[in-house]
């Protein structure tokens, strides 16, 4: 009895230590040198401002035909990572801009917010391209932290099409899902410890990072996609920000896909699906 006291209490203890680890390294900075676009991409180095100290970094490529597409890659990535989407989608004739979110590869910012700070960042972006391509449909395609930012940010107007690959429904069940998939049973009983975290590391509550409430307000054509073995984001929990979407709305269940690049995953199939949900909304509404 005794002997098993200690060995659940020495697990928490070991637990806790991780967990608090954990928040740092996580709400980090994943600064980075990111340079010039490839050649082959065709464009031009912008920094968007956020704040009157603050700016995002990026690349723009204007496209031959209408239509445009910002980017928005993952929590720890930056710009380089959503170029796969970018050649295809330049392929097509639309514009693209890529950026890094607020505090990864040359954006500034102190603290990965999991969407609240990087918000900003897509607010910046898509204001500039309204006013880079007047008139033109604008599309979204974010990917986990860059899908819940474009949510968090509450675009006025909204997009013309969204795309929201493997995104959080709130930062609570993130949480808990990666701890359990590392702890085991204990993971859920310390998930708190690195919730209780986020006002002090980032400057953030939980209250604010719940994209499955600010779903409802974005008011665009959407399509919801994630792997049916996805543990970070589970499959009921992602059937759930899609019942809280308004309609137009799509879901793509990728059979098989963990929480990876769904493009990388199968290029053919997801070219396919997101060139025929851009293009039905882009240039065919």
């Amino acid at each position: 009895m005794l002997r098993g006291i200690f060995v659940l209490t020495s697990t928490l203890v070991l637990s806790a230590g991780v967990v608090f680890g954990t928040g740092e390294l996580l709400s980090r900075p994943a600064s980075r040198v990111i340079g010039e676009a490839p050649t082959e991409l065709r464009a031009i180095s912008v920094r968007l401002p956020t704040s009157p100290t603050e700016s995002v970094s990026g690349w723009f490529a204007r496209g031959a035909g209408p239509g445009a597409i910002l980017l928005l890659h993952g929590v720890r990535a930056d710009r380089t990572h959503m170029l796969g989407r970018a050649r295809f989608l330049q392929a097509e004739g639309y514009s693209v801009l890529l950026i890094d979110l607020p505090a990864h590869g040359e954006s500034s910012g102190e603290r990965i917010t999991f969407g609240a700070n990087e918000a900003a960042g897509v607010a910046a972006a898509l204001r500039y391209l309204r006013a880079e391509l007047p008139g033109e449909r604008i599309g979204v395609v974010g990917v986990s932290l860059g899908a819940a930012s474009l949510v968090l940010s509450r675009p006025s107007p909204a997009p013309s099409a969204v795309v929201l690959e493997s995104m959080y429904p709130t930062i609570t069940a993130a949480v808990e899902n990666r701890l359990v998939m590392r702890l085991g049973p204990v993971g859920g009983l310390v998930a708190p410890l690195l919730l209780c975290q986020l006002p002090l590391l980032s400057g953030v509550t939980s209250e604010q990072l719940r994209p499955l409430m600010a779903v409802p307000a974005l008011r665009a054509p959407l399509l919801v996609a994630s792997g049916t073995d996805d543990e970070h984001t589970t499959w009921p929990e992602t059937e759930r920000i899609f019942a809280a979407a308004q309609q137009p709305k799509e879901l793509w269940a990728v059979e098989g896909a963990a929480h990876v690049d769904l493009h990388s995953y199968d290029p053919a199939a997801y070219r396919a699906r997101i060139l025929r949900f851009l293009s039905q909304h882009l240039r065919n509404p």
